[in-house]
């Protein structure tokens, strides 16, 4: 990885901001992600994430921080918090944004326990595919203390497939329609392509059932994005 994404937010943070990041993935065309849009405030985020941080309780973990705007506000609030994310520029613009306790990390790497572990802005996407579903709850779910909870949002992108006449065009013999290959650029440079997944309520639903791990539908968004609560069993 270039880490082109922190490299993004180190200019933008450093007021050398001249351009947008841009990003595609193999069923879409480019679209710009707004930097601005990744140091937000509380109340410039959408609902499901202002949800989220509202039903966070105990010790927090707050997975793919990015600039750290979810764990600043967590933060302020008096919660323990930890964030991880896998970008060295991320980590280094939320530690130089005051988040306290900011690590290079990755989810798999984490052997720490929580009571509320954060997923947000697609948090289904660091799955990458969906057999690897399993591996990525089962290790989530040894990360809870009793009374744990694990909060995550994704869309599902069923509707991008929809034709004119209202059915669909998906090929039913190729993989899971939410996995997809992610392209990210930055000021003319190509990141290396990665996979994400978006994963549908249902689906996500029954891969945590198959773990051990209850799953409530929290709250659904304007454009088929959710909010979802997973728990261990009593």
């Amino acid at each position: 990885m270039k880490d082109l994404f922190g490299n993004a937010l180190l200019d933008y943070f450093n007021g050398d901001f001249t351009e947008n990041i841009i990003t595609s993935t193999n069923i879409s065309e480019d679209d710009e992600l707004p930097l601005a849009y990744l140091f937000r405030a509380y109340g410039e985020m959408p609902k499901l994430e202002q949800k989220a941080l509202q039903l966070t309780h105990g010790k927090v973990l707050d997975v793919g921080c990015g600039a750290g705007s979810h764990s600043l506000y967590l933060q302020e609030k008096g919660f323990d918090l930890k964030a991880i994310d896998i970008s060295k520029g991320a980590v280094e613009v939320a530690t130089k944004r005051g988040v306290k306790n900011v690590k290079l990390n990755s989810i798999l790497e984490e052997t720490e326990t929580f009571d509320t572990i954060l997923l947000l802005m697609n948090g289904t996407g660091i799955f990458q595919e969906l057999t690897q579903l399993p591996h990525y709850l089962k290790h989530l779910k040894a990360l809870l203390n009793v009374d744990g909870q694990i909060l995550i949002d994704s869309t599902d992108i069923n509707y991008m497939f929809e034709d004119d006449d209202g059915g669909y065009w998906q090929d039913m013999h190729a993989n899971y329609y939410g996995e997809l290959d992610y392209f990210l650029s930055y000021k003319g440079e190509e990141e290396l392509p990665m996979k994400w997944l978006y994963l549908d309520f249902n689906t996500l639903l029954t891969a945590s059932k198959a773990v051990g791990l209850e799953c409530e539908l929290v709250m659904e968004g304007e454009h088929f994005d959710y909010l979802a609560r997973l728990f261990k069993k009593n």
